[in-house]
Formats: structure tokens, sequence, C-alpha cells
């Protein structure tokens, strides 16, 4: 019996990833999930990180997102899935750098305070 459930992650542009895995880690606004096969469903909303799982070439850098799991069907929906290997430094340290200048403005409500320091937490990790 096989472990594994259909994904797909798509951007507005393109279909960055079709096929099977058998596990996946999102970055949900309740924290990382893993989803596994036959996982209960559910709508969630992506915050910035870092898309990880089985079968996948590489780790996804997400800002936002949606993701729904029916099925054993995952679908991922985000205009700024990005992989890591084509994230280049210079992209990486100028968004890093528009959130910090974004996070130190007093302007901005605490979801954007949010997701903004998780943006800047996760463009730091990545190397």
């Amino acid at each position: 019996m096989s472990l594994n459930f259909n994904l797909e992650i798509i951007s507005p542009d393109k279909k960055i990833f079709v096929g099977e895995t058998s596990e996946i880690i999102i970055p949900g606004f309740e924290g990382y999930m893993t989803v596994l096969k036959e996982h209960i469903p559910f709508i969630t909303f992506l915050r910035p990180g870092i898309i990880d799982g089985k079968n996948l070439s590489d780790q996804l850098f997400v800002e936002e997102g949606t993701v729904e799991f029916s099925k054993n069907k995952l679908l991922i929906l985000s205009s700024t899935a990005i992989f890591l290997k084509e994230l280049q430094k210079d992209k990486k340290d100028s968004l890093r750098q528009e959130a910090e200048k974004l996070l130190s403005s007093n302007n901005i409500s605490d979801k954007q305070r949010y997701i903004l320091s998780y943006k800047v937490d996760t463009l730091k990790q990545i190397n």
C-alpha cells in the first residue's frame, strides 16, 4: 500500500510541482504543519516560511498563499513560491531589507508585523 498522496504547487504563471509525495511540511499561521496521506481535510493560509517535502527537488520559500487538502490531494497556491536554489543572494537580501524597513515602521498592523517578522527570520536562515 502506497503512502503517497497527490501534490500540486501552483503560482499564477506556472505549475511549480505536480506529482506525488509521502510527506510535506508547510508554514501555516498556526505553525509548521506536516501533512501525510489520509490527513483530515483542511484549508489554511501560508505565512512566510519554507515548504519542504519528499520528492521535491529543493525546498521552496513562500511569502503567502493558500493550502487545501482533501481526498489525499494537497493543493498549494502561492504567487511567491521560489525554489531556494533559484533564489539569488541579492534578491534574498533585497527582500529581507525591504521587510526589515517595513517592520521598523510604526504604521503597520500587528498582523503585518507578525508576517514581516516571519519573512525576515526565514530569509536570514536561508544560506
